[in-house]
């Protein structure tokens, strides 16, 4: 079977990506940080997540079932290609970020900017899947709805720790 390139960004780990993402800032932020700080961190934890995520993928595909003749390499290469969501789902709140320790946009405009990003690639997620599918509009607004309520949650959580 074969994944169009908009799908193969349509991952657990561009949804885990995100959130880790948006995870990180809300805790950033809670204990005071700058747009600079935030970015940082995001981007250290996102790489030492993401090499810990390609490691798993290589080991868990790396002669996994019993008779599998998988080589090192193909492990390697299926655990980069299925991670790619991973790296891109922090992009766009990244790039806020870097514009608010840039001092382009206000501290806390970047901050927001960021966070809703989050919200809105997990809709954008949600509505790929549910039209991937087939679905009718109505569900893939659902879907849409149910994806980015996960990163309403982390708002929320923002709101209510600052």
């Amino acid at each position: 079977m074969t994944t169009t390139p908009k799908l193969e960004f349509i991952t657990e780990e561009s949804v885990y990506g995100t959130v880790l993402v948006s995870g990180m800032i809300v805790v950033s932020r809670g204990y005071g940080a700058s747009s600079w700080e935030t970015f940082q961190l995001v981007l250290g934890t996102v790489l030492v997540f993401w090499i810990a995520h390609v490691y798993a993928g290589t080991v868990a595909g790396y002669h996994a079932v019993e008779g599998d003749e998988t080589s090192l390499r193909v492990a390697i290469r299926r655990a980069l290609r299925r991670s790619v969501g991973f790296l891109t789902a922090a992009i766009p709140p990244s790039i806020a970020l870097l514009l608010g320790a840039l001092e382009a946009i206000p501290d806390d405009l970047a901050v927001w900017t960021a966070l809703w990003l989050g919200v809105a690639i997990l809709a954008a997620v949600g509505y790929h899947v549910a039209a991937a599918r087939g679905n009718s509009w109505p569900v893939r607004l659902l879907s849409s709805l149910g994806t980015a309520t996960l990163g309403m949650a982390m708002i929320l959580l923002k709101v209510f720790i600052h």
